[in-house]
């Protein structure tokens, strides 16, 4: 390793271990009576969000495509302790269901304090051959509708100080094979919502944007994508729903996680001729999910 790749590494940590501890610190009460919405909430990480959000007592409106496996996880919300637990089936590729979507929030609920962006489109594991048609259908679902939806809700959350959450992924730092059209639109997420933080700061907005860069998740539909192809550990849901809620409740712009390999990305684009061997031969550092 490196004399610079080192002291970056030393100095990624120590600005890890710094932010944990300067970090706000996370009130479940703030939590209670909370106006929540939700999306891609049916299964995965979605789904466990909304769970944790019902046991601190939030008002929850969850959405998803499925209207039969939304009603039982509204259900399961009220059981574990939501104030409310709605539900309304949309599908993101359509040009007017995300707003519905954002509508109904806002007329049950009566405004609201998070908007969390967490729904995916279904995209093979392979090789790009040039589909052209579901790169495009993927970025109106992975992409525009959160745009979409973030505007819509944007005097809501300005109203009461909210929080905008978006649910992104480790692809849109460290590009793998097999996920082409999938890693565009983190990409694009991370990109759009990256700037919306800055602007809305310039503006002295009330609205806070924390943007969740996640690694492979150890949900069902991901797990089935990777079987074979990768080792990469995988991390489970519950736990990284909770930290997303908790990025979200305290204002933090950003989470990472897992943490290390943001030291790979600063190496790799602060240092790039770190990346080839004294032969020229090019190498890699690669995350496949």
């Amino acid at each position: 390793m490196g004399t610079f790749t080192k002291i970056l590494l030393s100095a990624a940590c120590v600005a890890f271990l710094a932010a944990r501890w300067t970090a706000p610190r996370f009130d479940a009460e703030s939590l209670r009576g909370a106006r929540v919405l939700v999306t891609g909430a049916s299964t995965g990480i979605g789904e466990q969000m909304a769970y944790h959000y019902a046991r601190f007592g939030a008002q929850v409106v969850i959405t998803a495509r499925r209207d039969k496996v939304l009603q039982k996880v509204a259900e399961e919300c009220l059981r574990l302790g939501a104030q409310k637990a709605l539900y309304v089936a949309a599908d993101m590729a359509s040009e007017s269901d995300p707003d519905t979507v954002v509508d109904f929030a806002l007329e049950h609920l009566g405004g609201l304090d998070y908007l969390v962006l967490n729904h995916i489109g279904p995209s093979p594991f392979s090789m790009w051959e040039g589909d052209v048609e579901h790169t495009r259908w993927l970025m109106k679902v992975n992409f525009l509708s959160y745009v979409q939806m973030a505007w819509r809700s944007l005097a809501s959350l300005e109203q009461s100080k909210g929080s905008l959450v978006i649910v992104s992924s480790l692809l849109a730092k460290m590009p793998s094979p097999f996920v082409a059209p999938y890693a565009s639109t983190k990409h694009a997420l991370n990109g759009f919502f990256g700037s919306l933080y800055h602007e809305l700061a310039m503006k002295k907005s009330n609205v806070s944007v924390s943007i969740c860069t996640l690694g492979l998740i150890d949900t069902e539909s991901a797990m089935d994508k990777v079987r074979g192809y990768t080792d990469v550990p995988a991390y489970p849901a519950p736990e990284r729903a909770f930290d997303i809620i908790v990025t979200g409740a305290t204002r933090k712009p950003e989470l990472f996680y897992p943490w290390f390999p943001r030291a790979l990305i600063l190496n790799k684009e602060w240092f790039p001729s770190s990346q080839t061997t004294s032969s020229k031969t090019p190498t890699t550092t690669r995350l496949e999910f």
